[in-house]
């Protein structure tokens, strides 16, 4: 029998301060990880010097994003991002489509940052010890690690990532003062790569580099997933939203233009070409001294990428948890720890499922690399088309109701991000094979996955409605807040 009660426990509440969520939207950047190891591939095939450029016009796509994004979210209660959303503006049936699609992306990202770390314990521990450890075994000791981190109460997981996080940004801050004190490189300190052609140089323009600058903002839209957790959720997730994506445009910004001085501008793409992993490292030696602070950043790049993965566990708990209470799956992942009210259930299937696909991956003989690739293109791709649909959703929520909300935030900020995102979804696709490092159809087919996932959680709702209908006449109960409770779009 189906009931008006949810089943399952309740997230902590009043746990989290904006300070918080935006440790845990800057650790899901990887703030290292992406400026160590993806910066020079945008450099090396993109628009050269003008990379930090392009993280300020990313990052400004990514605040008109905001704008109908934070509009909507005083009008939600999920602990959930994109479902909510998408089903308040364009149906219940789409909704559970994209959480579908949400899922499987997150998931990728996870699967992403788990085997780069593989791949960077395993090499470190053997130049430290001479210990072959395999790449398989280094993210299921990981993916234990962070299971038990995530049942622990959620302000552990954030005291944790603002620590790693806090470390990160010190060391390659400090690096970029460095630079800046010595004077720069060759041509000195210069603006040269904010200059009008700045976008539209070196060898794959901006194009390629929009490849891998959009991707190093995944996950700063998780705000929201916290909502339920947070103090004063109505102002802390807009105010979270838009400091995290000011904060990770402007320091990757920082840390790109500063290490274009030290090679100079006319170099800085060839440096990165000759020299994809050393780049930074180079840098370092000669600014912040040898063995320790090289030491210090191997280190800080494994805490980089466990950061990373916690953080997406975490939201793919909050995902799991939400579509457990609205029974579109077993209400069984609803459940939540006694002591921590964490959503420890999710968080045990999650760990089966990741050690599973990592298993999986390793069995099949896929290369790591090849791993880090594939789920990084599918990531990117899943997460462009799901904030797509979110900037459609909000010009249609609104459409019959403006709720008192100017027009730019309800419509006209909304369209020109729905239109623009789109373009960077096109250029992604037009250039996939730098992402993923492979021309497979099934990576070109990465959008089509994508859709089809959206299309199968639209039918599972459509079957749901026919089969049980009091259940899916229950579903958006987690969507909205105690003073709007306006019902869902049925379409």
């Amino acid at each position: 029998m189906v009931t008006n009660e949810k089943p399952g426990g309740s997230l902590r509440r009043n746990a989290l301060s904006v300070r918080h969520i935006v440790f845990f939207v800057v650790a899901a950047a990887a703030p290292l990880a992406v400026v160590v190891g993806v910066t020079p591939y945008a450099f090396a095939f993109g628009n050269g010097s003008g990379v930090p450029l392009t993280f300020i016009v990313v990052g400004a796509l990514y605040l008109l994003f905001a704008v109908g994004y934070t509009a909507m979210s005083s009008h939600m209660g999920s602990a959930v991002s994109f479902y909510p959303y998408i089903a308040r503006g364009l149906g219940k049936r789409t909704g559970v489509g994209s959480a579908f699609a949400s899922l499987a992306a997150y998931a990728a990202v996870e699967l992403m940052a788990m085997s780069l770390f593989g791949i960077y314990f395993s090499d470190s521990v053997q130049q430290w010890t001479g210990l072959h450890i395999p790449w398989l075994a280094s993210c299921l000791l990981l993916n234990v690690v962070v299971t038990v981190a995530a049942m622990r109460n959620i302000e552990f997981s954030g005291k944790a990532l603002g620590v790693f996080m806090i470390c990160e940004v010190a060391v390659l801050g400090l690096l970029a003062v460095a630079i800046l004190l010595a004077g720069g490189g060759p041509d000195g300190i210069t603006l040269h790569g904010f200059g009008p052609g700045a976008l539209t140089g070196g060898s794959g323009g901006l194009g390629v580099a929009l490849v891998f600058i959009v991707s190093a903002f995944i996950g700063f839209e998780a705000t929201a997933i916290f909502g339920q957790e947070a103090r004063n959720p109505k102002k802390a997730v807009p105010a979270a939203t838009y400091i995290a994506v000011l904060v990770i445009a402007g320091f990757y910004a920082l840390c790109t233009w500063t290490i274009s001085l030290d090679y100079g501008p006319s170099n800085i793409a060839g440096a990165a070409e000759a020299n994809f992993t050393g780049l930074y490292q180079d840098a370092i030696r000669v600014h912040l001294g040898g063995g320790l602070f090289v030491l210090v950043l191997q280190v800080l790049m494994l805490t980089s990428l466990l950061a990373c993965v916690l953080s997406f566990h975490n939201t793919i708990n909050r995902y799991l948890w939400v579509i457990g209470r609205e029974r579109v799956i077993s209400p069984r992942f609803a459940r939540t720890h006694d002591k921590h009210q964490s959503p420890h259930f999710a968080g045990g299937v999650q760990f089966v499922a990741i050690a599973g696909m990592v298993a999986l991956f390793a069995a099949l003989g896929f290369d790591p690399t090849s791993v880090v690739g594939w789920c990084s293109a599918f990531t990117a791709m899943g997460i462009l088309i799901m904030q797509i649909l979110v900037s459609v959703s909000v010009v249609r929520f609104f459409a019959a109701d403006h709720r008192g909300v100017s027009p730019w935030r309800r419509s006209i900020a909304p369209t020109l991000s729905a239109i623009t995102l789109f373009a960077c979804l096109m250029l992604m696709v037009q250039h996939v094979d730098f992402v993923s490092g492979s021309e497979s159809p099934i990576v070109m087919a990465f959008p089509l996955f994508v859709i089809a996932l959206i299309v199968a959680g639209y039918i599972f709702a459509t079957v749901l409605k026919h089969r049980r209908p009091k259940i899916y006449d229950q579903l958006g109960a987690e969507l909205t807040t105690q003073t709007a409770r306006e019902p869902l779009v049925e379409s």
